[in-house]
């Protein structure tokens, strides 16, 4: 009987602590609702913005911590997660993907979920996760076996694992997940290792394939479980069986632009980078040689997987500048809808949401090299002698011209997301100012291994920063102001109503700008670099602003120069979360 009874309190308690579904609906009002965060990039369009007022210019000063927790134990290393918030509870990913549930109100842990990685895993650029994806009664992340989990949002529990594709050749998944009318689409990462970039969509409740969509051309793509078209015409701009090992990652979340129904995917550089082995004997006049769909925007059906449009940033691309980064819908000042993104390789695009189609770009970091500008396309007006030699060429047939190029290939942005405000019309982009010297060497595609092509070495480009914040104006490519830091930026950006922006330095300082000014208006020494994405939510009649903090990326392993520039930051691994006291939201 005493068994009964325990067994019926614990069933009773699970039942209370079960929390309300999310629906569709709900995912596509996150950016108008203020209570809770449901979407990575607080909105499917990826802005940024909340539009809270009660914290602002006048009052941040007053903001306080409110609580802190710890992801614990030696598995520190990088945390580049955005939080999910939603009925009381928080979700956050961390490093070695892993979970965790919090309580919102005082930061104490409900559930913690541990993937079990296999020996071999090949990540790039860190042991990092960027996030959750929430609907229905559960919570979806990626781990670095290329592996994507449904978890009970309430009990953590497992409901299902998806393999997305062979760890042992490369791939693995670190993006938060996106979610379109019960459907989860993934991405997936490796792109130094000859994969082939592929977005899939599976059914939320099994996990089963609903369809995939490769991005190099040539492949084909997949629509409830046979096959539906090839992605581009076989070799129209790969020559001979290269597009096999294409490269072209799409390691970063998408977006979903409601208003024209699509998912807007950036994919990644080709493979390998040594663009000369990738062109040799192509043409280069039209897109011949251009390898697309590598370093590209690509507009896709969400039902199908059919792609609509496409937009490639860098054309033979031989620097690393993948185009992966994020595509940010918005409306212009004149009512316009348009896409804003800022690519790796220095400049700032406005595009059409009907198409796709150039609609201005310019330069947001100060130094291109590789490029002379853009005609009137949007394609590249490429410095031929600022691209890397040809190893073919040399006197030993090891190593081409060694050129200095800029930026470097972490780019002049690299994942960390930018910011838009409807209020100031205005991005603000995490930038960096570096270059490198970068030459070519052979190569030859092996399952599993490095598929470079090339040698590298990263610098500063200026004696005092590396780090720029920018605030930009889309319409005009003006530049507002500009917040220069010693090490590079790597955390994301938010903005809010109350004329706020938000982000993060390696250093460890949390800090809200004036989004007209850039004038420093507060800031929180956080312990360890801030490489997270922060985000802000009402409860209790208070206005709460929470990120992470725990140093790495992949400056640490990959920043050469640079990252000698920065061993003497501490790794970390705390969540901080912030309040403005009522008492103390009226007070100057």
């Amino acid at each position: 009987m005493n068994r009964f009874i325990m067994a019926l309190t614990a069933s009773m308690m699970t039942a209370s602590l079960a929390m309300a579904d999310v629906t569709e609906a709900d995912l596509a009002n996150d950016a108008a609702s203020t209570g809770d965060v449901l979407t990575n990039g607080m909105g499917r369009h990826l802005q940024r913005h909340s539009p809270l007022d009660m914290l602002n210019k006048e009052n941040v000063k007053n903001l306080v911590p409110a609580w802190a927790f710890s992801l614990g134990g030696e598995k520190q290393r990088g945390q580049e997660t955005q939080p999910i918030i939603h009925d009381g509870v928080m979700y956050i990913t961390g490093s070695y993907s892993r979970m965790y549930a919090l309580d919102v109100k005082t930061g104490k842990e409900l559930w913690q979920y541990d993937a079990r990685l296999p020996e071999g895993i090949l990540p790039c650029c860190d042991v990092v996760n960027r996030g959750a994806a929430i609907y229905g009664d559960k919570i979806y992340f990626g781990t670095l076996d290329a592996r994507i989990v449904a978890l009970n949002k309430d009990t953590g529990d497992v409901v299902w694992n998806k393999k997305i594709a062979d760890y042992k050749a490369g791939y693995s998944y670190t993006a938060a997940p996106l979610i379109v009318d019960g459907l989860i689409i993934t991405g997936n990462s490796g792109g130094e290792f000859g994969i082939v970039g592929e977005v899939q969509a599976r059914d939320t409740e099994t996990g089963d394939l609903v369809w995939t969509r490769p991005v190099i051309e040539g492949h084909m793509g997949t629509l409830n479980g046979e096959e539906s078209t090839m992605t581009g015409t076989l070799n129209a701009t790969w020559p001979g069986d290269m597009w096999k090992t294409g490269g072209g990652a799409t390691w970063l979340g998408g977006s979903y632009d409601a208003d024209t129904d699509t998912l807007v995917f950036g994919t990644g550089n080709p493979a390998p980078w040594n663009s000369h082995l990738r062109n040799a004997g192509t043409p280069t006049e039209g897109n011949k040689g251009d390898n697309l769909y590598a370093a590209s925007r690509i507009g896709i059906d969400p039902k199908t997987g059919e792609i609509k449009w496409h937009f490639q940033t860098t054309p033979r691309e031989g620097w690393d500048y993948d185009g992966t980064n994020e595509v940010v819908a918005y409306e212009n000042r004149a009512g316009e809808k348009r896409y804003a993104t800022a690519d790796r390789n220095g400049y700032f695009y406005v595009l059409n949401r009907e198409d796709g189609a150039f609609v201005r770009g310019v330069p947001f970091v100060k130094d291109i090299s590789w490029s002379s500008g853009l005609d009137d396309t949007g394609r590249p007006i490429f410095v031929e002698e600022n691209r890397p030699g040809d190893p073919a060429a040399a006197a030993d047939g090891k190593k081409g011209e060694v050129i200095f190029a800029s930026p470097s290939f972490l780019g002049g942005k690299n994942w960390m997301p930018m910011a838009h405000s409807p209020t100031t019309g205005l991005f603000y982009v995490p930038s960096n100012e570096w270059g490198m010297d970068i030459w070519n060497e052979p190569i030859s595609y092996k399952k599993g291994a490095a598929y470079l092509g090339a040698g590298f070495t990263i610098k500063p480009n200026y004696e005092d920063h590396i780090g720029s914040l920018k605030a930009i104006d889309p319409d005009t490519g003006e530049l507002k102001w500009e917040f220069k830091n010693e090490a590079p930026l790597w955390g994301g950006v938010m903005t809010t109503a109350g004329g706020l922006v938000f982000t993060g330095t390696p250093e460890g300082e949390f800090i809200a700008f004036d989004d007209e000014t850039g004038e420093k208006l507060w800031s929180f020494q956080t312990g360890s670099g801030v490489i997270g994405q922060p985000v802000t939510w009402e409860q209790d009649g208070e206005q709460y602003v929470t990120v992470i903090s725990g140093w790495g990326g992949a400056v640490p392993l990959w920043g050469g120069e640079v990252a000698k520039k920065v061993n003497y930051l501490n790794q970390g691994g705390l969540l901080w979360t912030f309040r403005l006291p009522k008492q103390l939201a009226s007070i100057e």
